[in-house]
């Protein structure tokens, strides 16, 4: 089973024509409609130790919003 964080929101159809997936590495914006994230793990964080970790691999989150999530920050792939 795939990470949520590494899992569009878009299907085929949509992310054929879809700007932010031309470019895998590419994140989908925290505005975009179709990347918002709607699982009961999804929570914002506004704890600075999480927001500012330097271990987190941020560029491992298909979507900006996962970046901010607290689930993701506490569980999300590492940097050596």
């Amino acid at each position: 089973m795939a990470a949520c964080w590494t899992l569009r929101g878009c299907d085929d159809e949509m992310m054929a024509d879809c700007p932010h997936a031309i470019d895998p590495k590419e994140q989908c914006p925290a505005s975009c409609m179709v990347g918002k994230c709607y699982r009961e793990t999804h929570v914002v964080t506004s704890d600075p130790a999480l927001i500012f970790e330097p271990f987190i691999d941020r560029s491992a989150a298909a979507k900006e919003q996962c970046t901010f999530c607290e689930f993701f920050l506490t569980h999300g792939p590492r940097l050596p």
